[in-house]
């Protein structure tokens, strides 16, 4: 049965025992990423998450883990919930065959129910946004379907693009997106700035369980995502035109942002927890003008935590990942019998074939380095005989430990391109390497290489918390005692390594500060913010606060005492808390 938007899913879920409404008060951090992260961990059936009784909320609708477990995954494919893992790989191959199926178009779409146009359009009455992980930025929107066409050529369905990116919320009306260079929308910015241009998108999000599929598919430029989700439906995937940019964007969706990436424009952004089990380092990405965003009464908000595999991403990105290389290879090497990509995004891929001359299994490796996937993801590629079954890991170790010869049968290509959000990058956190320029050298990003700890926070579940601190770095812990300028400062200031608001290395020691507990006065070179080595970094991520929170040099050189948090921006503006959204309070962090 193919499902149409997201709640007729939630439905199925249901009834098939996969979906867990909770009916208690939680706290929106930890408690939703500390629940979305136990949740997968429960095994191959783990359900799906449903709340909405959420502290600092009302009317909030949350869903997460909705792709988080081999049952859901199968029955988003209309398969029976009890459907082996490479049985569903199998049938995502035999639907593959049928492809492309044309989409339908519809009048009438649910998600015009409401609307906010221009200065009026606010997320954060739309969104009950919360933070995923400890030492993320911001808030992020990691499940959304971003729409994007060619700008050179507008009218060719195939070179649309519906992908799903990291998006940080940076304002009521503004949003950082990571255009991944290997991906489709890169390609898109790429043209619109070339032209001197924005570049228009619609993010859409809730939206039904294979549209979430193949827009994290990894396919050819000039293939179209909706048709794919035709042929994995079995019927034509059911789309609507967005009101201000004219995008096709999906029926279902229970939310529609439209506006433009703003050309050549570029704004801090990160760091994240990303599916690597690792945060990526903070650095300048492109920045999102919202003009228009329509949506659903009560519309779900669809989110999905990441972290140590396994998570639901892990989930979400293994089918979609295998038949693409698995098609790709076969059009070229007929001999190639599987292709298992679903450990860590497929940075990992194994490859069974067989063989068609001497050396054909190094020809295959290489192959896959240029596939759409293979480029930036696939770090290490491990290509097997035809009778080793690439998802048993047990025969794959036996192949390795009693086939492989290292000295002859290991090639390592230097300079290939890696993905700079990968922790294996070199340097961390740094754009891919080129074979023709190498790459310049760089210090390390901690944040970029930090392992991202359990979401289950072992603080008071009602305490005086809410998971607000974030430590990319050491915990600066207790000031030292002793006057500004002493050697407990010093020791103090020498801990301060990076920035942390955006990671940076370079940090500029600007005066020590005269009055008692302020201590050395640093600078970010990067995103010129200030900052007393007595200061929290937990201060820096709260997009409630104004930018003039950033504590200017003046600020602290004239300050008669050291200078105290400003009230929350809600509060300082002298308006009410919305009867939508209502920012969390300031509460102190407990270490």
């Amino acid at each position: 049965m193919a499902h149409d938007d997201l709640r007729s899913f939630l439905d199925a879920l249901d009834r098939e025992g996969q979906l867990l409404r909770v009916t208690d008060e939680v706290m929106p951090e930890p408690d939703l990423a500390a629940a979305a992260n136990a949740a997968p961990r429960l095994g191959d059936t783990a359900p799906a998450l449903y709340f909405d009784n959420v502290t600092g909320f009302t009317a909030a609708r949350i869903a997460l883990n909705v792709h988080g477990s081999w049952a859901n995954h199968a029955l988003a494919l209309g398969l029976p919930k009890d459907t082996p893992v490479k049985r569903q790989v199998e049938e995502f191959i035999r639907r593959w065959n049928d492809f492309p199926v044309a989409p339908e178009w519809r009048a009438d779409p649910p998600w015009a129910q409401n609307t906010m146009d221009g200065d009026e359009a606010d997320i954060f009455q739309v969104l009950p946004l919360f933070r995923l992980n400890d030492g993320d930025g911001g808030f992020y929107i990691d499940k959304a379907a971003v729409v994007s066409k060619d700008p050179e050529d507008p009218e060719n369905s195939g070179k649309q693009n519906v992908g799903i990116y990291r998006i940080e919320v940076k304002g009521k009306r503004k949003l950082a997106l990571q255009p991944v260079p290997m991906h489709d929308i890169a390609q898109h910015l790429h043209k619109a700035e070339q032209a001197g241009d924005d570049l228009p998108v619609a993010i859409t999000l809730g939206n039904d369980p294979v549209i979430s599929i193949v827009a994290s598919t990894p396919m050819k430029y000039d293939e179209n995502e909706y048709e794919l989700a035709g042929a994995l439906r079995g019927a034509p995937a059911p789309l609507a035109s967005a009101p201000l940019t004219g995008l096709p964007v999906p029926w279902g969706s229970e939310v529609v942002i439209e506006g433009v990436i703003e050309g050549r424009k570029r704004e801090i952004e990160g760091p994240f927890g990303e599916f690597t089990g690792h945060y990526s380092g903070g650095r300048r990405m492109t920045v999102i003008r919202i003009d228009k965003i329509s949506y659903r009464s009560r519309p779900v908000f669809e989110h999905l935590y990441l972290g140590m595999p396994w998570t639901e991403v892990d989930y979400l990105i293994a089918a979609n990942t295998c038949v693409p290389l698995y098609q790709q290879l076969t059009t070229e090497f007929p001999e190639v019998q599987a292709v298992n990509a679903m450990y860590t995004h497929g940075l990992v891929v194994i490859v069974s074939t067989a063989k068609r001359y001497g050396g054909f299994a190094k020809a295959v490796g290489l192959r896959v380095l240029t596939t759409p996937h293979g480029l930036g993801y696939a770090t290490t590629v491990i290509v097997v005989d035809e009778d080793v079954d690439p998802f048993n890991l047990p025969q794959v170790m036996w192949a390795l430990s009693t086939k492989m010869n290292p000295s002859g049968d290991l090639i390592r290509i230097p300079n290939l391109p890696v993905l700079e959000l990968a922790p294996q990058a070199q340097p961390p956190a740094s754009p891919t390497s080129s074979s023709s320029t190498p790459p310049r050298p760089s210090p390390p990003i901690p944040a970029a290489i930090t392992a991202i700890r359990s979401a289950t926070c072992p603080r008071p579940r009602h305490g005086s918390t809410a998971c607000s601190s974030w430590p990319p770095t050491a915990d600066p812990g207790p000031p030292a005692t002793g006057r500004p300028g002493t050697t407990a400062s010093r020791s103090r200031m020498s801990e301060k390594t990076v920035c942390p608001r955006c990671a940076h290395p370079a940090i500029t020691r600007l005066f020590t500060s005269p009055v008692p507990g302020a201590w050395d006065v640093l600078q970010c070179e990067q995103c010129l913010y200030c900052w007393r080595t007595s200061e929290p970094a937990r201060r820096t991520t709260r997009t409630a606060y104004p930018d003039s929170f950033k504590l200017t040099v003046e600020d602290i050189r004239s300050a008669p005492e050291v200078p105290a948090v400003p009230p929350l921006r809600r509060e300082r503006e002298g308006r009410e808390p919305s009867h939508t959204h209502r920012e969390l309070p300031h509460r102190p962090v407990v270490r």
